[in-house]
């Protein structure tokens, strides 16, 4: 069983619930935690049991990335739009800088977390 923490920036959450709705029996044998937003629309459109932390913008980016310092997170699954600025950069920044640091499996879009989780 993988730790796998879920996060999408506004205009991906669709796009995020949409993959976790195909991976649904696969995903469910994991241990999910998500931002709040990000995490409660998972819930709520798929029926998984998501451990909700903060929004991203009050401190759920952070506590993410406590989790890959602290070893608690095996996978990053992080839909970024790359076409909008974010308010909270800095740190979507340095979660995306700890996943790489730490040497977790990071997916910042679908086709990666596909790969992602056939590897899993």
């Amino acid at each position: 069983m993988a730790r796998i923490g879920l996060v999408a920036h506004d205009d991906r959450k669709d796009e995020l619930c949409r993959w976790a709705e195909t991976h649904k029996a696969q995903l469910a044998l994991h241990e999910l935690w998500g931002t709040g937003t990000t995490g409660a629309r998972v819930t709520a459109e798929t029926g998984l049991a998501v451990t909700l932390l903060k929004s991203g913008p009050l401190g759920g980016d952070q506590q993410l990335g406590a989790m890959i310092c602290e070893g608690r997170l095996d996978v990053l699954v992080f839909f970024i739009d790359p076409l909008s600025a974010q308010p909270h950069d800095v740190d979507v920044k340095a979660l995306t800088r700890l996943a790489t640091l730490y040497d977790i499996m990071l997916a910042n879009n679908k086709s990666t977390a596909d790969a992602v989780l056939a590897a899993i």
